[in-house]
């Protein structure tokens, strides 16, 4: 598996966008906190969530390809194809089906992330630890908030395990837990 070094080397070289990098680490908080809370390897999921729109860059404007040449790249670092599918099939328009814990974890875990962050924008302090549990829980039912948003992704956490209302307070924390990293 790749260390977290050789994640952000792979960042660096793949992604330009601080928006986006800031997004990856996001991801990488909840995938962690997901993993500790259901008993898998954290870290690796955690390499998982930073890697997982490696290709963006490049796929930005075609999404069909967006995650598959991910998929390349990382199978080239030898990651196992258990997450190479699960990097795949957080993206709907790759046709990969999810299907395993792993798989709709990454999918609610970087789902998450946009709208917990869009919730702590409207806050006066724009913090993320000021952000309660029932404002993002409110928020998920207001399709005009956040739109891009996929409430349907989020949802997954329940296929992976997490009942929602659990899986907002674990995002929240370990989003929380780094907030000087990804609020600018």
């Amino acid at each position: 598996m790749i260390n977290r070094e050789r994640a952000f080397e792979l960042l660096d070289q793949h992604l330009s966008s601080d928006n986006l990098r800031r997004h990856c680490l996001a991801s990488a908080a909840v995938m962690k906190a997901a993993a500790e809370r259901l008993g898998q390897p954290a870290t690796d999921w955690e390499i998982l969530g930073l890697l997982h729109d490696l290709d963006f860059d490049k796929t930005k404007d075609d999404m069909r390809s967006h995650a598959r040449i991910a998929a390349d790249i990382l199978r080239g670092e030898g990651l196992p194809e258990e997450y190479l599918h699960a990097i795949m099939a957080h993206n709907e328009e790759t046709g990969e089906v999810r299907g395993s814990v792993l798989d709709h974890a990454l999918a609610a875990s970087e789902s998450i992330t946009g709208l917990v962050v869009a919730c702590a924008m409207v806050y006066p302090d724009r913090k993320i630890s000021s952000v309660k549990a029932k404002s993002i829980i409110k928020r998920m039912k207001e399709k005009a908030f956040a739109r891009n948003v996929s409430r349907e992704n989020i949802l997954e956490c329940e296929n992976a395990g997490i009942p929602f209302p659990e899986f907002v307070d674990l995002a929240l924390k370990a989003m929380s837990d780094i907030e000087n990293q990804l609020i600018v």
